[in-house]
């Protein structure tokens, strides 16, 4: 399409955030795909959501999904270093939130 600029966001989110996260953008007009994907840290289980949007509904679906994908404080089982027995401690690791990369789109056609 000629003269507009067109973006997809690459977005990956837990799934606890997924339901608010998809409405949120679908009431702004945004065509989204959900792909299944896994945390490479914590091995959790996420969403990737693959947005197409206009380069003006840019900020509208980055704020969306800021307000949607909320960060959260999880505790970890962990051994302790040293220790003789593996006696697990457990360690706060901050998990949530949403990872996002915005990419321009050369070429846009609906077919």
């Amino acid at each position: 399409m000629e003269g507009s600029s067109y973006f997809v966001l690459v977005a990956v989110i837990q799934e606890q955030d997924l339901d608010l996260a998809t409405r949120t953008l679908q009431n702004i007009g945004a065509s989204l795909t959900q792909l299944p994907s896994m945390g490479g840290f914590l091995g959790r289980r996420n969403t990737t959501l693959l947005i197409g949007l206009p380069e003006t509904k840019l900020q509208e679906a980055l704020q969306a999904l800021h307000e949607a994908c909320r960060q959260r404080i999880e505790y970890m089982t962990l051994p302790l270093e040293g220790s003789p027995m593996p006696m697990p401690a457990p360690v706060p690791v901050t998990v949530g939130g949403a990872t996002v990369f915005a990419l321009p789109v050369e070429r846009f056609e609906q077919i």
